[in-house]
């Protein structure tokens, strides 16, 4: 991958993570029954950004981790702030261990991007993470 398509690369993952950051944010809004109109609308438009960029970054890689249906999933089951906030706790904990599960995923695949970007020529488990798309 050229160093520049690397580098936006980079930087559309790390914007990915502060998205996905957002989502986890709502979820706690929600939990604590302590959002508004405006956080209802604001954690609807996160959810669509976490959709697009899922699929713009998809196109230059193939993830396996974190998967499309993964992702989907989750933010599948936070149709918006007011249904969350009538989760039980129990299923809060199983959203929360599903999100921070992709969390550590993304974090994963950005660290080996980084390893990409700095030269290095030993990627050792790169290929298990994704592969080129051509």
């Amino acid at each position: 991958m050229a160093a520049k398509k690397l580098d936006q690369l980079v930087n559309d993952v790390e914007n990915y993570v502060e998205c996905w950051k957002q989502f986890n944010r709502f979820v706690t809004l929600a939990r604590a029954k302590k959002f508004t109109p405006e956080d209802e609308t604001e954690f609807l438009d996160t959810k669509s950004i976490l959709i697009q960029q899922l699929e713009l970054i998809m196109s230059l890689v193939e993830l396996v981790a974190p998967s499309r249906e993964e992702i989907h999933a989750v933010v599948g089951d936070a149709p918006s702030l007011r249904c969350l906030s009538e989760l039980n706790e129990g299923a809060f904990r199983k959203l929360e261990n599903q999100w921070h599960k992709i969390y550590i995923d993304w974090h994963a695949l950005l660290g080996q991007l980084r390893v990409r970007q700095r030269g290095e020529t030993s990627m050792y488990g790169l290929g298990s993470m994704f592969g080129k798309k051509g």
